[in-house]
């Protein structure tokens, strides 16, 4: 669709003009209900007129159904894929597996609205990997068996994601849409100092995981065996699209703290980010009395992190990009 400041054909000015995106209410009756509807609309900055672009029926019909289904609590087409993707299903066997009939899925992702009963499935499948798995094994002979066997295993694998807090995966999932690719020891030292940055300005923790002295630096042990399996690798976890468009259910404030500690913190790899938390007293506190390389898993206490951070925050001010720069510029020199 065209962009604010194209210029298209004015049918009151009869010649080309340039136009402005503008939002318009309309008032639509369906099933005897009646709804109101913000629109996307073209207006002439000459005449003042709405235009007509090329695109913009296409995406008034799309903010129509988007906004209908958020009234009626209908699921979104994009959540319907988002319930392929983190499942590795696709359209047939997910209908199968829900219990529906084996094209019911393929109309839905062409625009078909799905009744209450048969959106209430799919948004429990959803959220709960526990739920998938019942149905799952509830259907398991209308499917075939390599279908059903890949469904199950994702279901197990997301159903693992919540051995730690709702609050450490939305902050995972939060980091993940934040920068292109982490590590797991990138994202165990974010998670980290997101913790310390979160005592420091807003007079609490982030999260109740605790984590632990390892050799190389703060480790949460729970989210260590989520992604054991990437080592050193960039991060690639379909079971984080369940998160997708969640950033809002963390608050304005949590949001403040990880944009800081990413914008910051995460222009580094891993290694750089270890050796910060290596010259840190929490985690040198910890391991007291152990030698460089000798594994241990002492908690790095939570009283530790909030002193340490509260401390640091009265020298650098942490409520600023530049002050978190400054503080990491002391142990890169």
């Amino acid at each position: 669709m065209a962009e604010i400041g194209r210029i298209d054909f004015c049918a009151v000015c009869r010649r080309n003009t340039e136009y402005t995106l503008q939002k318009r209410n309309i008032i639509k009756v369906i099933k005897d209900t009646e709804y109101t509807f913000s629109i996307t609309t073209a207006v002439c900055n000459e005449c003042g007129e709405e235009m007509s672009v090329p695109g913009l029926i296409d995406k008034n019909i799309q903010e129509v159904d988007e906004q209908y289904r958020a009234y009626e609590g209908i699921i979104s087409v994009n959540d319907i894929e988002k319930l392929m993707k983190i499942y590795k299903i696709g359209k047939g066997p997910l209908s199968l597996a829900l219990g529906f009939g084996e094209v019911t899925i393929t109309r839905y992702l062409s625009g078909q609205i799905p009744s209450k009963e048969y959106s209430d499935i799919m948004r429990a499948a959803l959220s709960s990997p526990t739920f998938m798995k019942e149905k799952l094994h509830s259907n398991k002979d209308k499917m075939a068996p390599a279908a059903y066997n890949k469904a199950m295993e994702a279901a197990t694998q997301l159903q693992n994601l919540f051995c730690v807090s709702d609050k450490m995966l939305r902050v995972i999932s939060y980091v993940f849409e934040k920068l292109e690719e982490v590590t797991p020891l990138m994202l165990q030292k974010l998670l980290y100092f997101i913790q310390g940055v979160s005592y420091a300005l807003n007079k609490k923790p982030m999260f109740y995981e605790k984590c632990q002295a390892w050799v190389h630096g703060p480790v949460f042990p729970e989210v260590y065996d989520m992604f054991r399996d990437f080592k050193y690798n960039p991060i690639e976890d379909a079971r984080f699209a369940i998160f997708e468009g969640t950033e809002d259910e963390l608050t304005v404030d949590e949001r403040r703290v990880i944009d800081l500690v990413v914008n910051t913190f995460g222009e580094y790899g891993g290694k750089v980010l270890e050796r910060i938390t290596h010259s840190e007293r929490p985690w040198k506190q910890a391991r007291k009395g152990y030698g460089v390389n000798i594994p241990c898993s002492e908690p790095i206490s939570m009283e530790s992190i909030e002193a340490y951070y509260n401390e640091k925050n009265g020298e650098y001010d942490f409520s600023s990009e530049d002050g978190l720069r400054k503080y990491i510029r002391e142990f890169l020199q």
